[in-house]
């Protein structure tokens, strides 16, 4: 009609990058095109392989991207930076009414910069996890990017409190639960465990335990490589551990020998499904990340996590997760090995992990945008 302007409604960008940002902005995207918004996603090519990334896109149902900066791997500065200058032009090009960032990747501290200095309102989900271990390139990123945020996302109660001592505003702290148990939830059905086990080379019936080793706490100094060799094959004196190995540190890792004990077992980097398959079978998980901390607490999976600390502590206090030192691994394991795991259904699980964070989100992002 003549004289009437178009309703344009709200463009909300979202920020990944990296193999764990995928299964927590699934649930969101989902939820969000039931409503009235535009939605552009981006993904800056953080993690650029196949195996680390766009597999997941086909395997979780996510949209391709509308955007691939490709910006590749790097020294931290140098690929956050990259980010940055990708997106910068991307956001003024655009100009989002929101952007959305999901954890604690370079990806989603640069764009959290980036929107802050062209002054987007931001949403963080997962905020307020932390280790208080400086020496985490994550932490630092999580600090930074929650200082920037307009909307803060928290998957538990610990994460409230740690942003009320950082004097956030409550009215910007929102609980939703965790996306990323959304999406676990969703495909826990799809999980072949028998399958997985053919796709890594595994004798079947055989038990064996899960690792995946990759921080710089573990995998850079040549002592504590050789020390983290020594403890995994103190696993293996017991256990088949099987351990798909990421670009980061696959090289200091085999010429410490890790693969020269019979019992470990090498793949490459898997997809969602069939990693989580994988873990689905194990009698237990040895970790330094911190999504599968989460995704074993929910599996009721036992879950060892080779750190001093994590900004997950409500894996340990509702769930399957313990902290370990390399030295403890070993006999750790034991106990493991000798209690067994729990029936399906008897461990504790933290509050709104329930498949149902998406819509929270979608609905704290909704009320921002005034819809």
């Amino acid at each position: 009609m003549t004289g009437m302007t178009e309703h344009v409604q709200p463009l909300v960008m979202h920020v990944t990058g990296a193999r764990p940002n995928f299964p927590k902005a699934a649930p969101v995207l989902a939820a969000l095109a039931d409503l009235p918004v535009r939605q552009l996603l981006v993904h800056t090519g953080q993690h650029y392989d196949e195996r680390m990334s766009e597999v997941f896109f086909r395997q979780l149902g996510l949209p391709a991207p509308d955007v691939n900066l490709g910006v590749g791997s790097g020294p931290h500065g140098a690929q956050t930076a990259a980010i940055m200058v990708g997106l910068e032009e991307l956001v003024l090009e655009r100009r989002p009414d929101l952007v959305v960032v999901y954890g604690d990747v370079n990806s989603t501290v640069a764009a959290a910069l980036v929107a802050a200095k062209l002054q987007i309102p931001l949403a963080h989900v997962e905020a307020g996890l932390r280790s208080f271990d400086l020496t985490m390139p994550e932490e630092i990123n999580r600090l930074v990017t929650d200082r920037l945020a307009d909307l803060l996302l928290v998957t538990s109660p610990d994460a409230i409190a740690h942003l009320g001592n950082e004097g956030v505003d409550p009215d910007r702290i929102h609980l939703v639960g965790n996306p990323m148990i959304d999406t676990l939830l969703r495909h826990l059905d799809e999980l072949d465990v028998d399958s997985a086990r053919t796709l890594v080379g595994l004798p079947p019936e055989e038990p064996y335990v899960v690792a995946t080793l990759h921080r710089p706490g573990n995998v850079d100094d040549p002592a504590d490589v050789a020390e983290l060799v020594a403890a995994v094959h103190g696993v293996a004196d017991q256990v088949r551990i099987v351990i798909p190995l990421h670009p980061r540190g696959r090289e200091r890792l085999q010429a410490a020998g890790l693969l020269d004990h019979e019992r470990v077992l090498a793949a490459e980097p898997l997809g969602y499904l069939e990693f989580l398959a994988l873990v689905q079978g194990s009698v237990g998980v040895v970790t330094d990340s911190g999504g599968v901390q989460e995704e074993t607490t929910v599996m009721g999976v036992p879950c060892l996590t080779l750190r001093p600390s994590t900004e997950r502590p409500v894996t340990i206090t509702h769930g399957t997760n313990r902290l370990v030192t390399r030295a403890q691994l070993p006999a750790v394991m034991a106990e493991v090995l000798s209690a067994g795991r729990a029936a399906p259904g008897t461990t504790p699980v933290p509050p709104l992990w329930d498949g149902q964070a998406g819509p929270r989100i979608a609905a704290v992002l909704a009320r921002h945008l005034g819809l």
